[in-house]
């Protein structure tokens, strides 16, 4: 007995490709995943403009 004999193919749209399916997905993380908070950088500060030898 085969082992797809045990399990059910889960019910596919027609017409939509896999490709299609990972894309949307992909898409609805990206939109409704808040960006994120800006970390503090509390060592960055402007460098001193040194002159030219």
């Amino acid at each position: 007995m085969p082992e797809s004999a045990n399990h059910p193919r889960p019910p596919t749209a027609p017409g939509v490709s896999v490709r299609d399916l990972l894309a949307a997905g992909a898409a609805a993380l990206a939109v409704s995943t808040p960006p994120r908070a800006p970390e503090p950088d509390s060592r960055h500060t402007a460098p001193e403009h040194r002159e030219a030898a």
